[in-house]
């Protein structure tokens, strides 16, 4: 999407890539998986479509070919036409962020690649049951358009005139929402990080410098495939070594990422990692860093999910806020779904805001009607502090008055009613310590176990590359 749409990640996730395996086995149209040949059917259908009547009876005269097939996902393809959709796309985000655009047949391969792991993803969240409907999806563009100041319409007006259908876009951000909860589902949710080794961290922590500073870093990854031999690894290792020589060359960081970096942010990102803590690095990245000069680029790394280059763009001391205001709060939250759509669900809690209003009990309607964990306990979610909560809850609960309930408000989860009970500042240095060091270990295992779960869903799919094909 354009470079100055932001896109806040999906605010419901707490805090959010070719081998060639043969030919397929079959002669003909007949010889394809049912739904490549439903594809390439529908595709000849459009194809005749647009030509003239005349061309349909004349066929000695070379056939036009409008589309081919560049890639085959599983039982799935990717067109060129789909290809140089996303090429298009893609330069023209590279351009927008400055960074020089790569060879043609090089950053094609990137666009691809790229396209083959999410396709690859999205089929697994498809046959999984995995989905977001329309109504979800109409709430996060208007998300969207909300942070970028814009009217819905507006958004779709700007999006347009940069040449971007609103039709893509708007499947891009499905696609984009399900990638991240497809994430959260087979990764991040499955991480658990024990009391021991909270202890274990921050004790390391403690004897250890560069762990309470920041580094904005920009980074190169060239994965090394499960089971590679060792020419293979071998040529993996002189990929990244050609990297680091362009680099050294004073080629564009951004650039030498988008040709070389296999990470899922490389070629729109330019491998910009942005600022993270010290003590939010692997201790491999660590170690290295450490003594770098900003600007300055990292000797190659190795890891079990292949080679790493860095660079320190900047680094700076960890703020050191301790004092923090946290709410204790209650609601009653009302899900919606196919059997319960948005106007019944407000509906519902206007007439519980009426029943507190005449001083009905709030724990005793959030026990009989709230439809979450907190219901139980009349609502209570305890003492928050900034960020415990999404945007649109926080927003309202920051403006309510101890005592007050709120009217009816809309959030990813449902709809809720708020109450706030008492508000505090409070020194959180041990909470706050323990807390940002589990926050530590669960980024740096989520990070570490995506690359390595994503290598090994592309390693069981079945993936043909046609790229080269005339």
């Amino acid at each position: 999407m354009p470079a100055w749409i932001r896109v806040r990640p999906d605010p419901m996730i707490p805090r959010l890539r070719i081998t060639d395996r043969g030919a397929i086995p079959g002669a003909g149209l007949s010889g394809w998986p049912a739904r490549v040949a439903r594809r390439l059917g529908l595709l000849a259908l459009a194809v005749l479509g647009t030509l003239p009547h005349t061309a349909l009876a004349q066929p000695a005269r070379p056939a036009l070919v409008l589309d081919r097939i560049v890639a085959v996902v599983n039982n799935d393809v990717i067109t060129r036409l789909d290809l140089d959709e996303r090429y298009r796309f893609a330069a023209t985000q590279l351009k927008q962020r400055g960074t020089p655009l790569p060879p043609r047949e090089v950053l094609e391969k990137q666009v691809l690649d790229r396209m083959i792991s999410d396709q690859v993803q999205l089929q697994l969240a498809k046959d999984t049951g995995l989905r977001v409907d329309d109504a979800e999806l109409e709430r996060a563009l208007n998300r969207i358009a909300q942070e970028n100041k814009l009217t819905l319409q507006q958004l779709r007006a700007a999006l347009e005139r940069d040449g971007v259908p609103f039709t893509r876009f708007r499947e891009d951000i499905r696609n984009e929402i399900i990638l991240a909860r497809l994430r959260q589902r087979e990764v991040d949710n499955k991480i658990m990080i024990t009391e021991n080794e909270i202890d274990g961290f921050l004790s390391v922590q403690q004897g250890q410098l560069g762990r309470d500073e920041e580094f904005n870093l920009s980074h190169i990854l060239v994965t090394v495939p499960e089971n590679a031999g060792p020419e293979q690894i071998q040529g993996r290792r002189g990929r990244a070594e050609q990297a680091v020589q362009q680099l050294r060359d004073g080629t564009d960081f951004r650039s030498v990422a988008a040709v070389f970096s296999d990470a899922p942010d490389a070629l729109l990102q330019g491998g910009a990692m942005g600022w993270r803590d010290g003590a939010r690095l692997p201790t491999l990245f660590l170690d290295a860093v450490k003594p770098l000069q900003v600007g300055e680029v990292s000797p190659i790394l190795r890891s079990a999910n292949g080679f790493h280059v860095l660079r320190l763009n900047d680094r700076r001391g960890a703020a050191a806020q301790v004092m923090v205001r946290q709410t204790r709060a209650r609601h009653i939250l009302i899900k919606t779904n196919e059997l319960v759509p948005e106007a019944e669900a407000r509906r519902r809690l206007e007439s519980l805001k009426e029943r507190l209003d005449n001083k009905a009990d709030f724990a005793e309607l959030a026990r009989l009607h709230s439809e979450d964990a907190s219901g139980g306990k009349g609502g209570d979610l305890g003492w928050l502090s900034p960020g415990d909560t999404v945007p649109e809850f926080e927003r309202a609960m920051n403006g309510l008055a101890p005592g007050e309930v709120s009217a009816p408000v809309q959030t990813p989860f449902g709809w809720h009613l708020i109450q706030v009970l008492e508000h505090r500042s409070e020194d959180l240095s041990r909470d706050r310590q323990r807390g940002a060091a589990q926050m530590a270990l669960r980024a740096r295992k989520a990070d570490e176990s995506y690359q390595e779960w994503l290598r090994q869903l592309r390693d069981r799919a079945y993936i043909e590359y046609r790229l080269e094909e005339r």
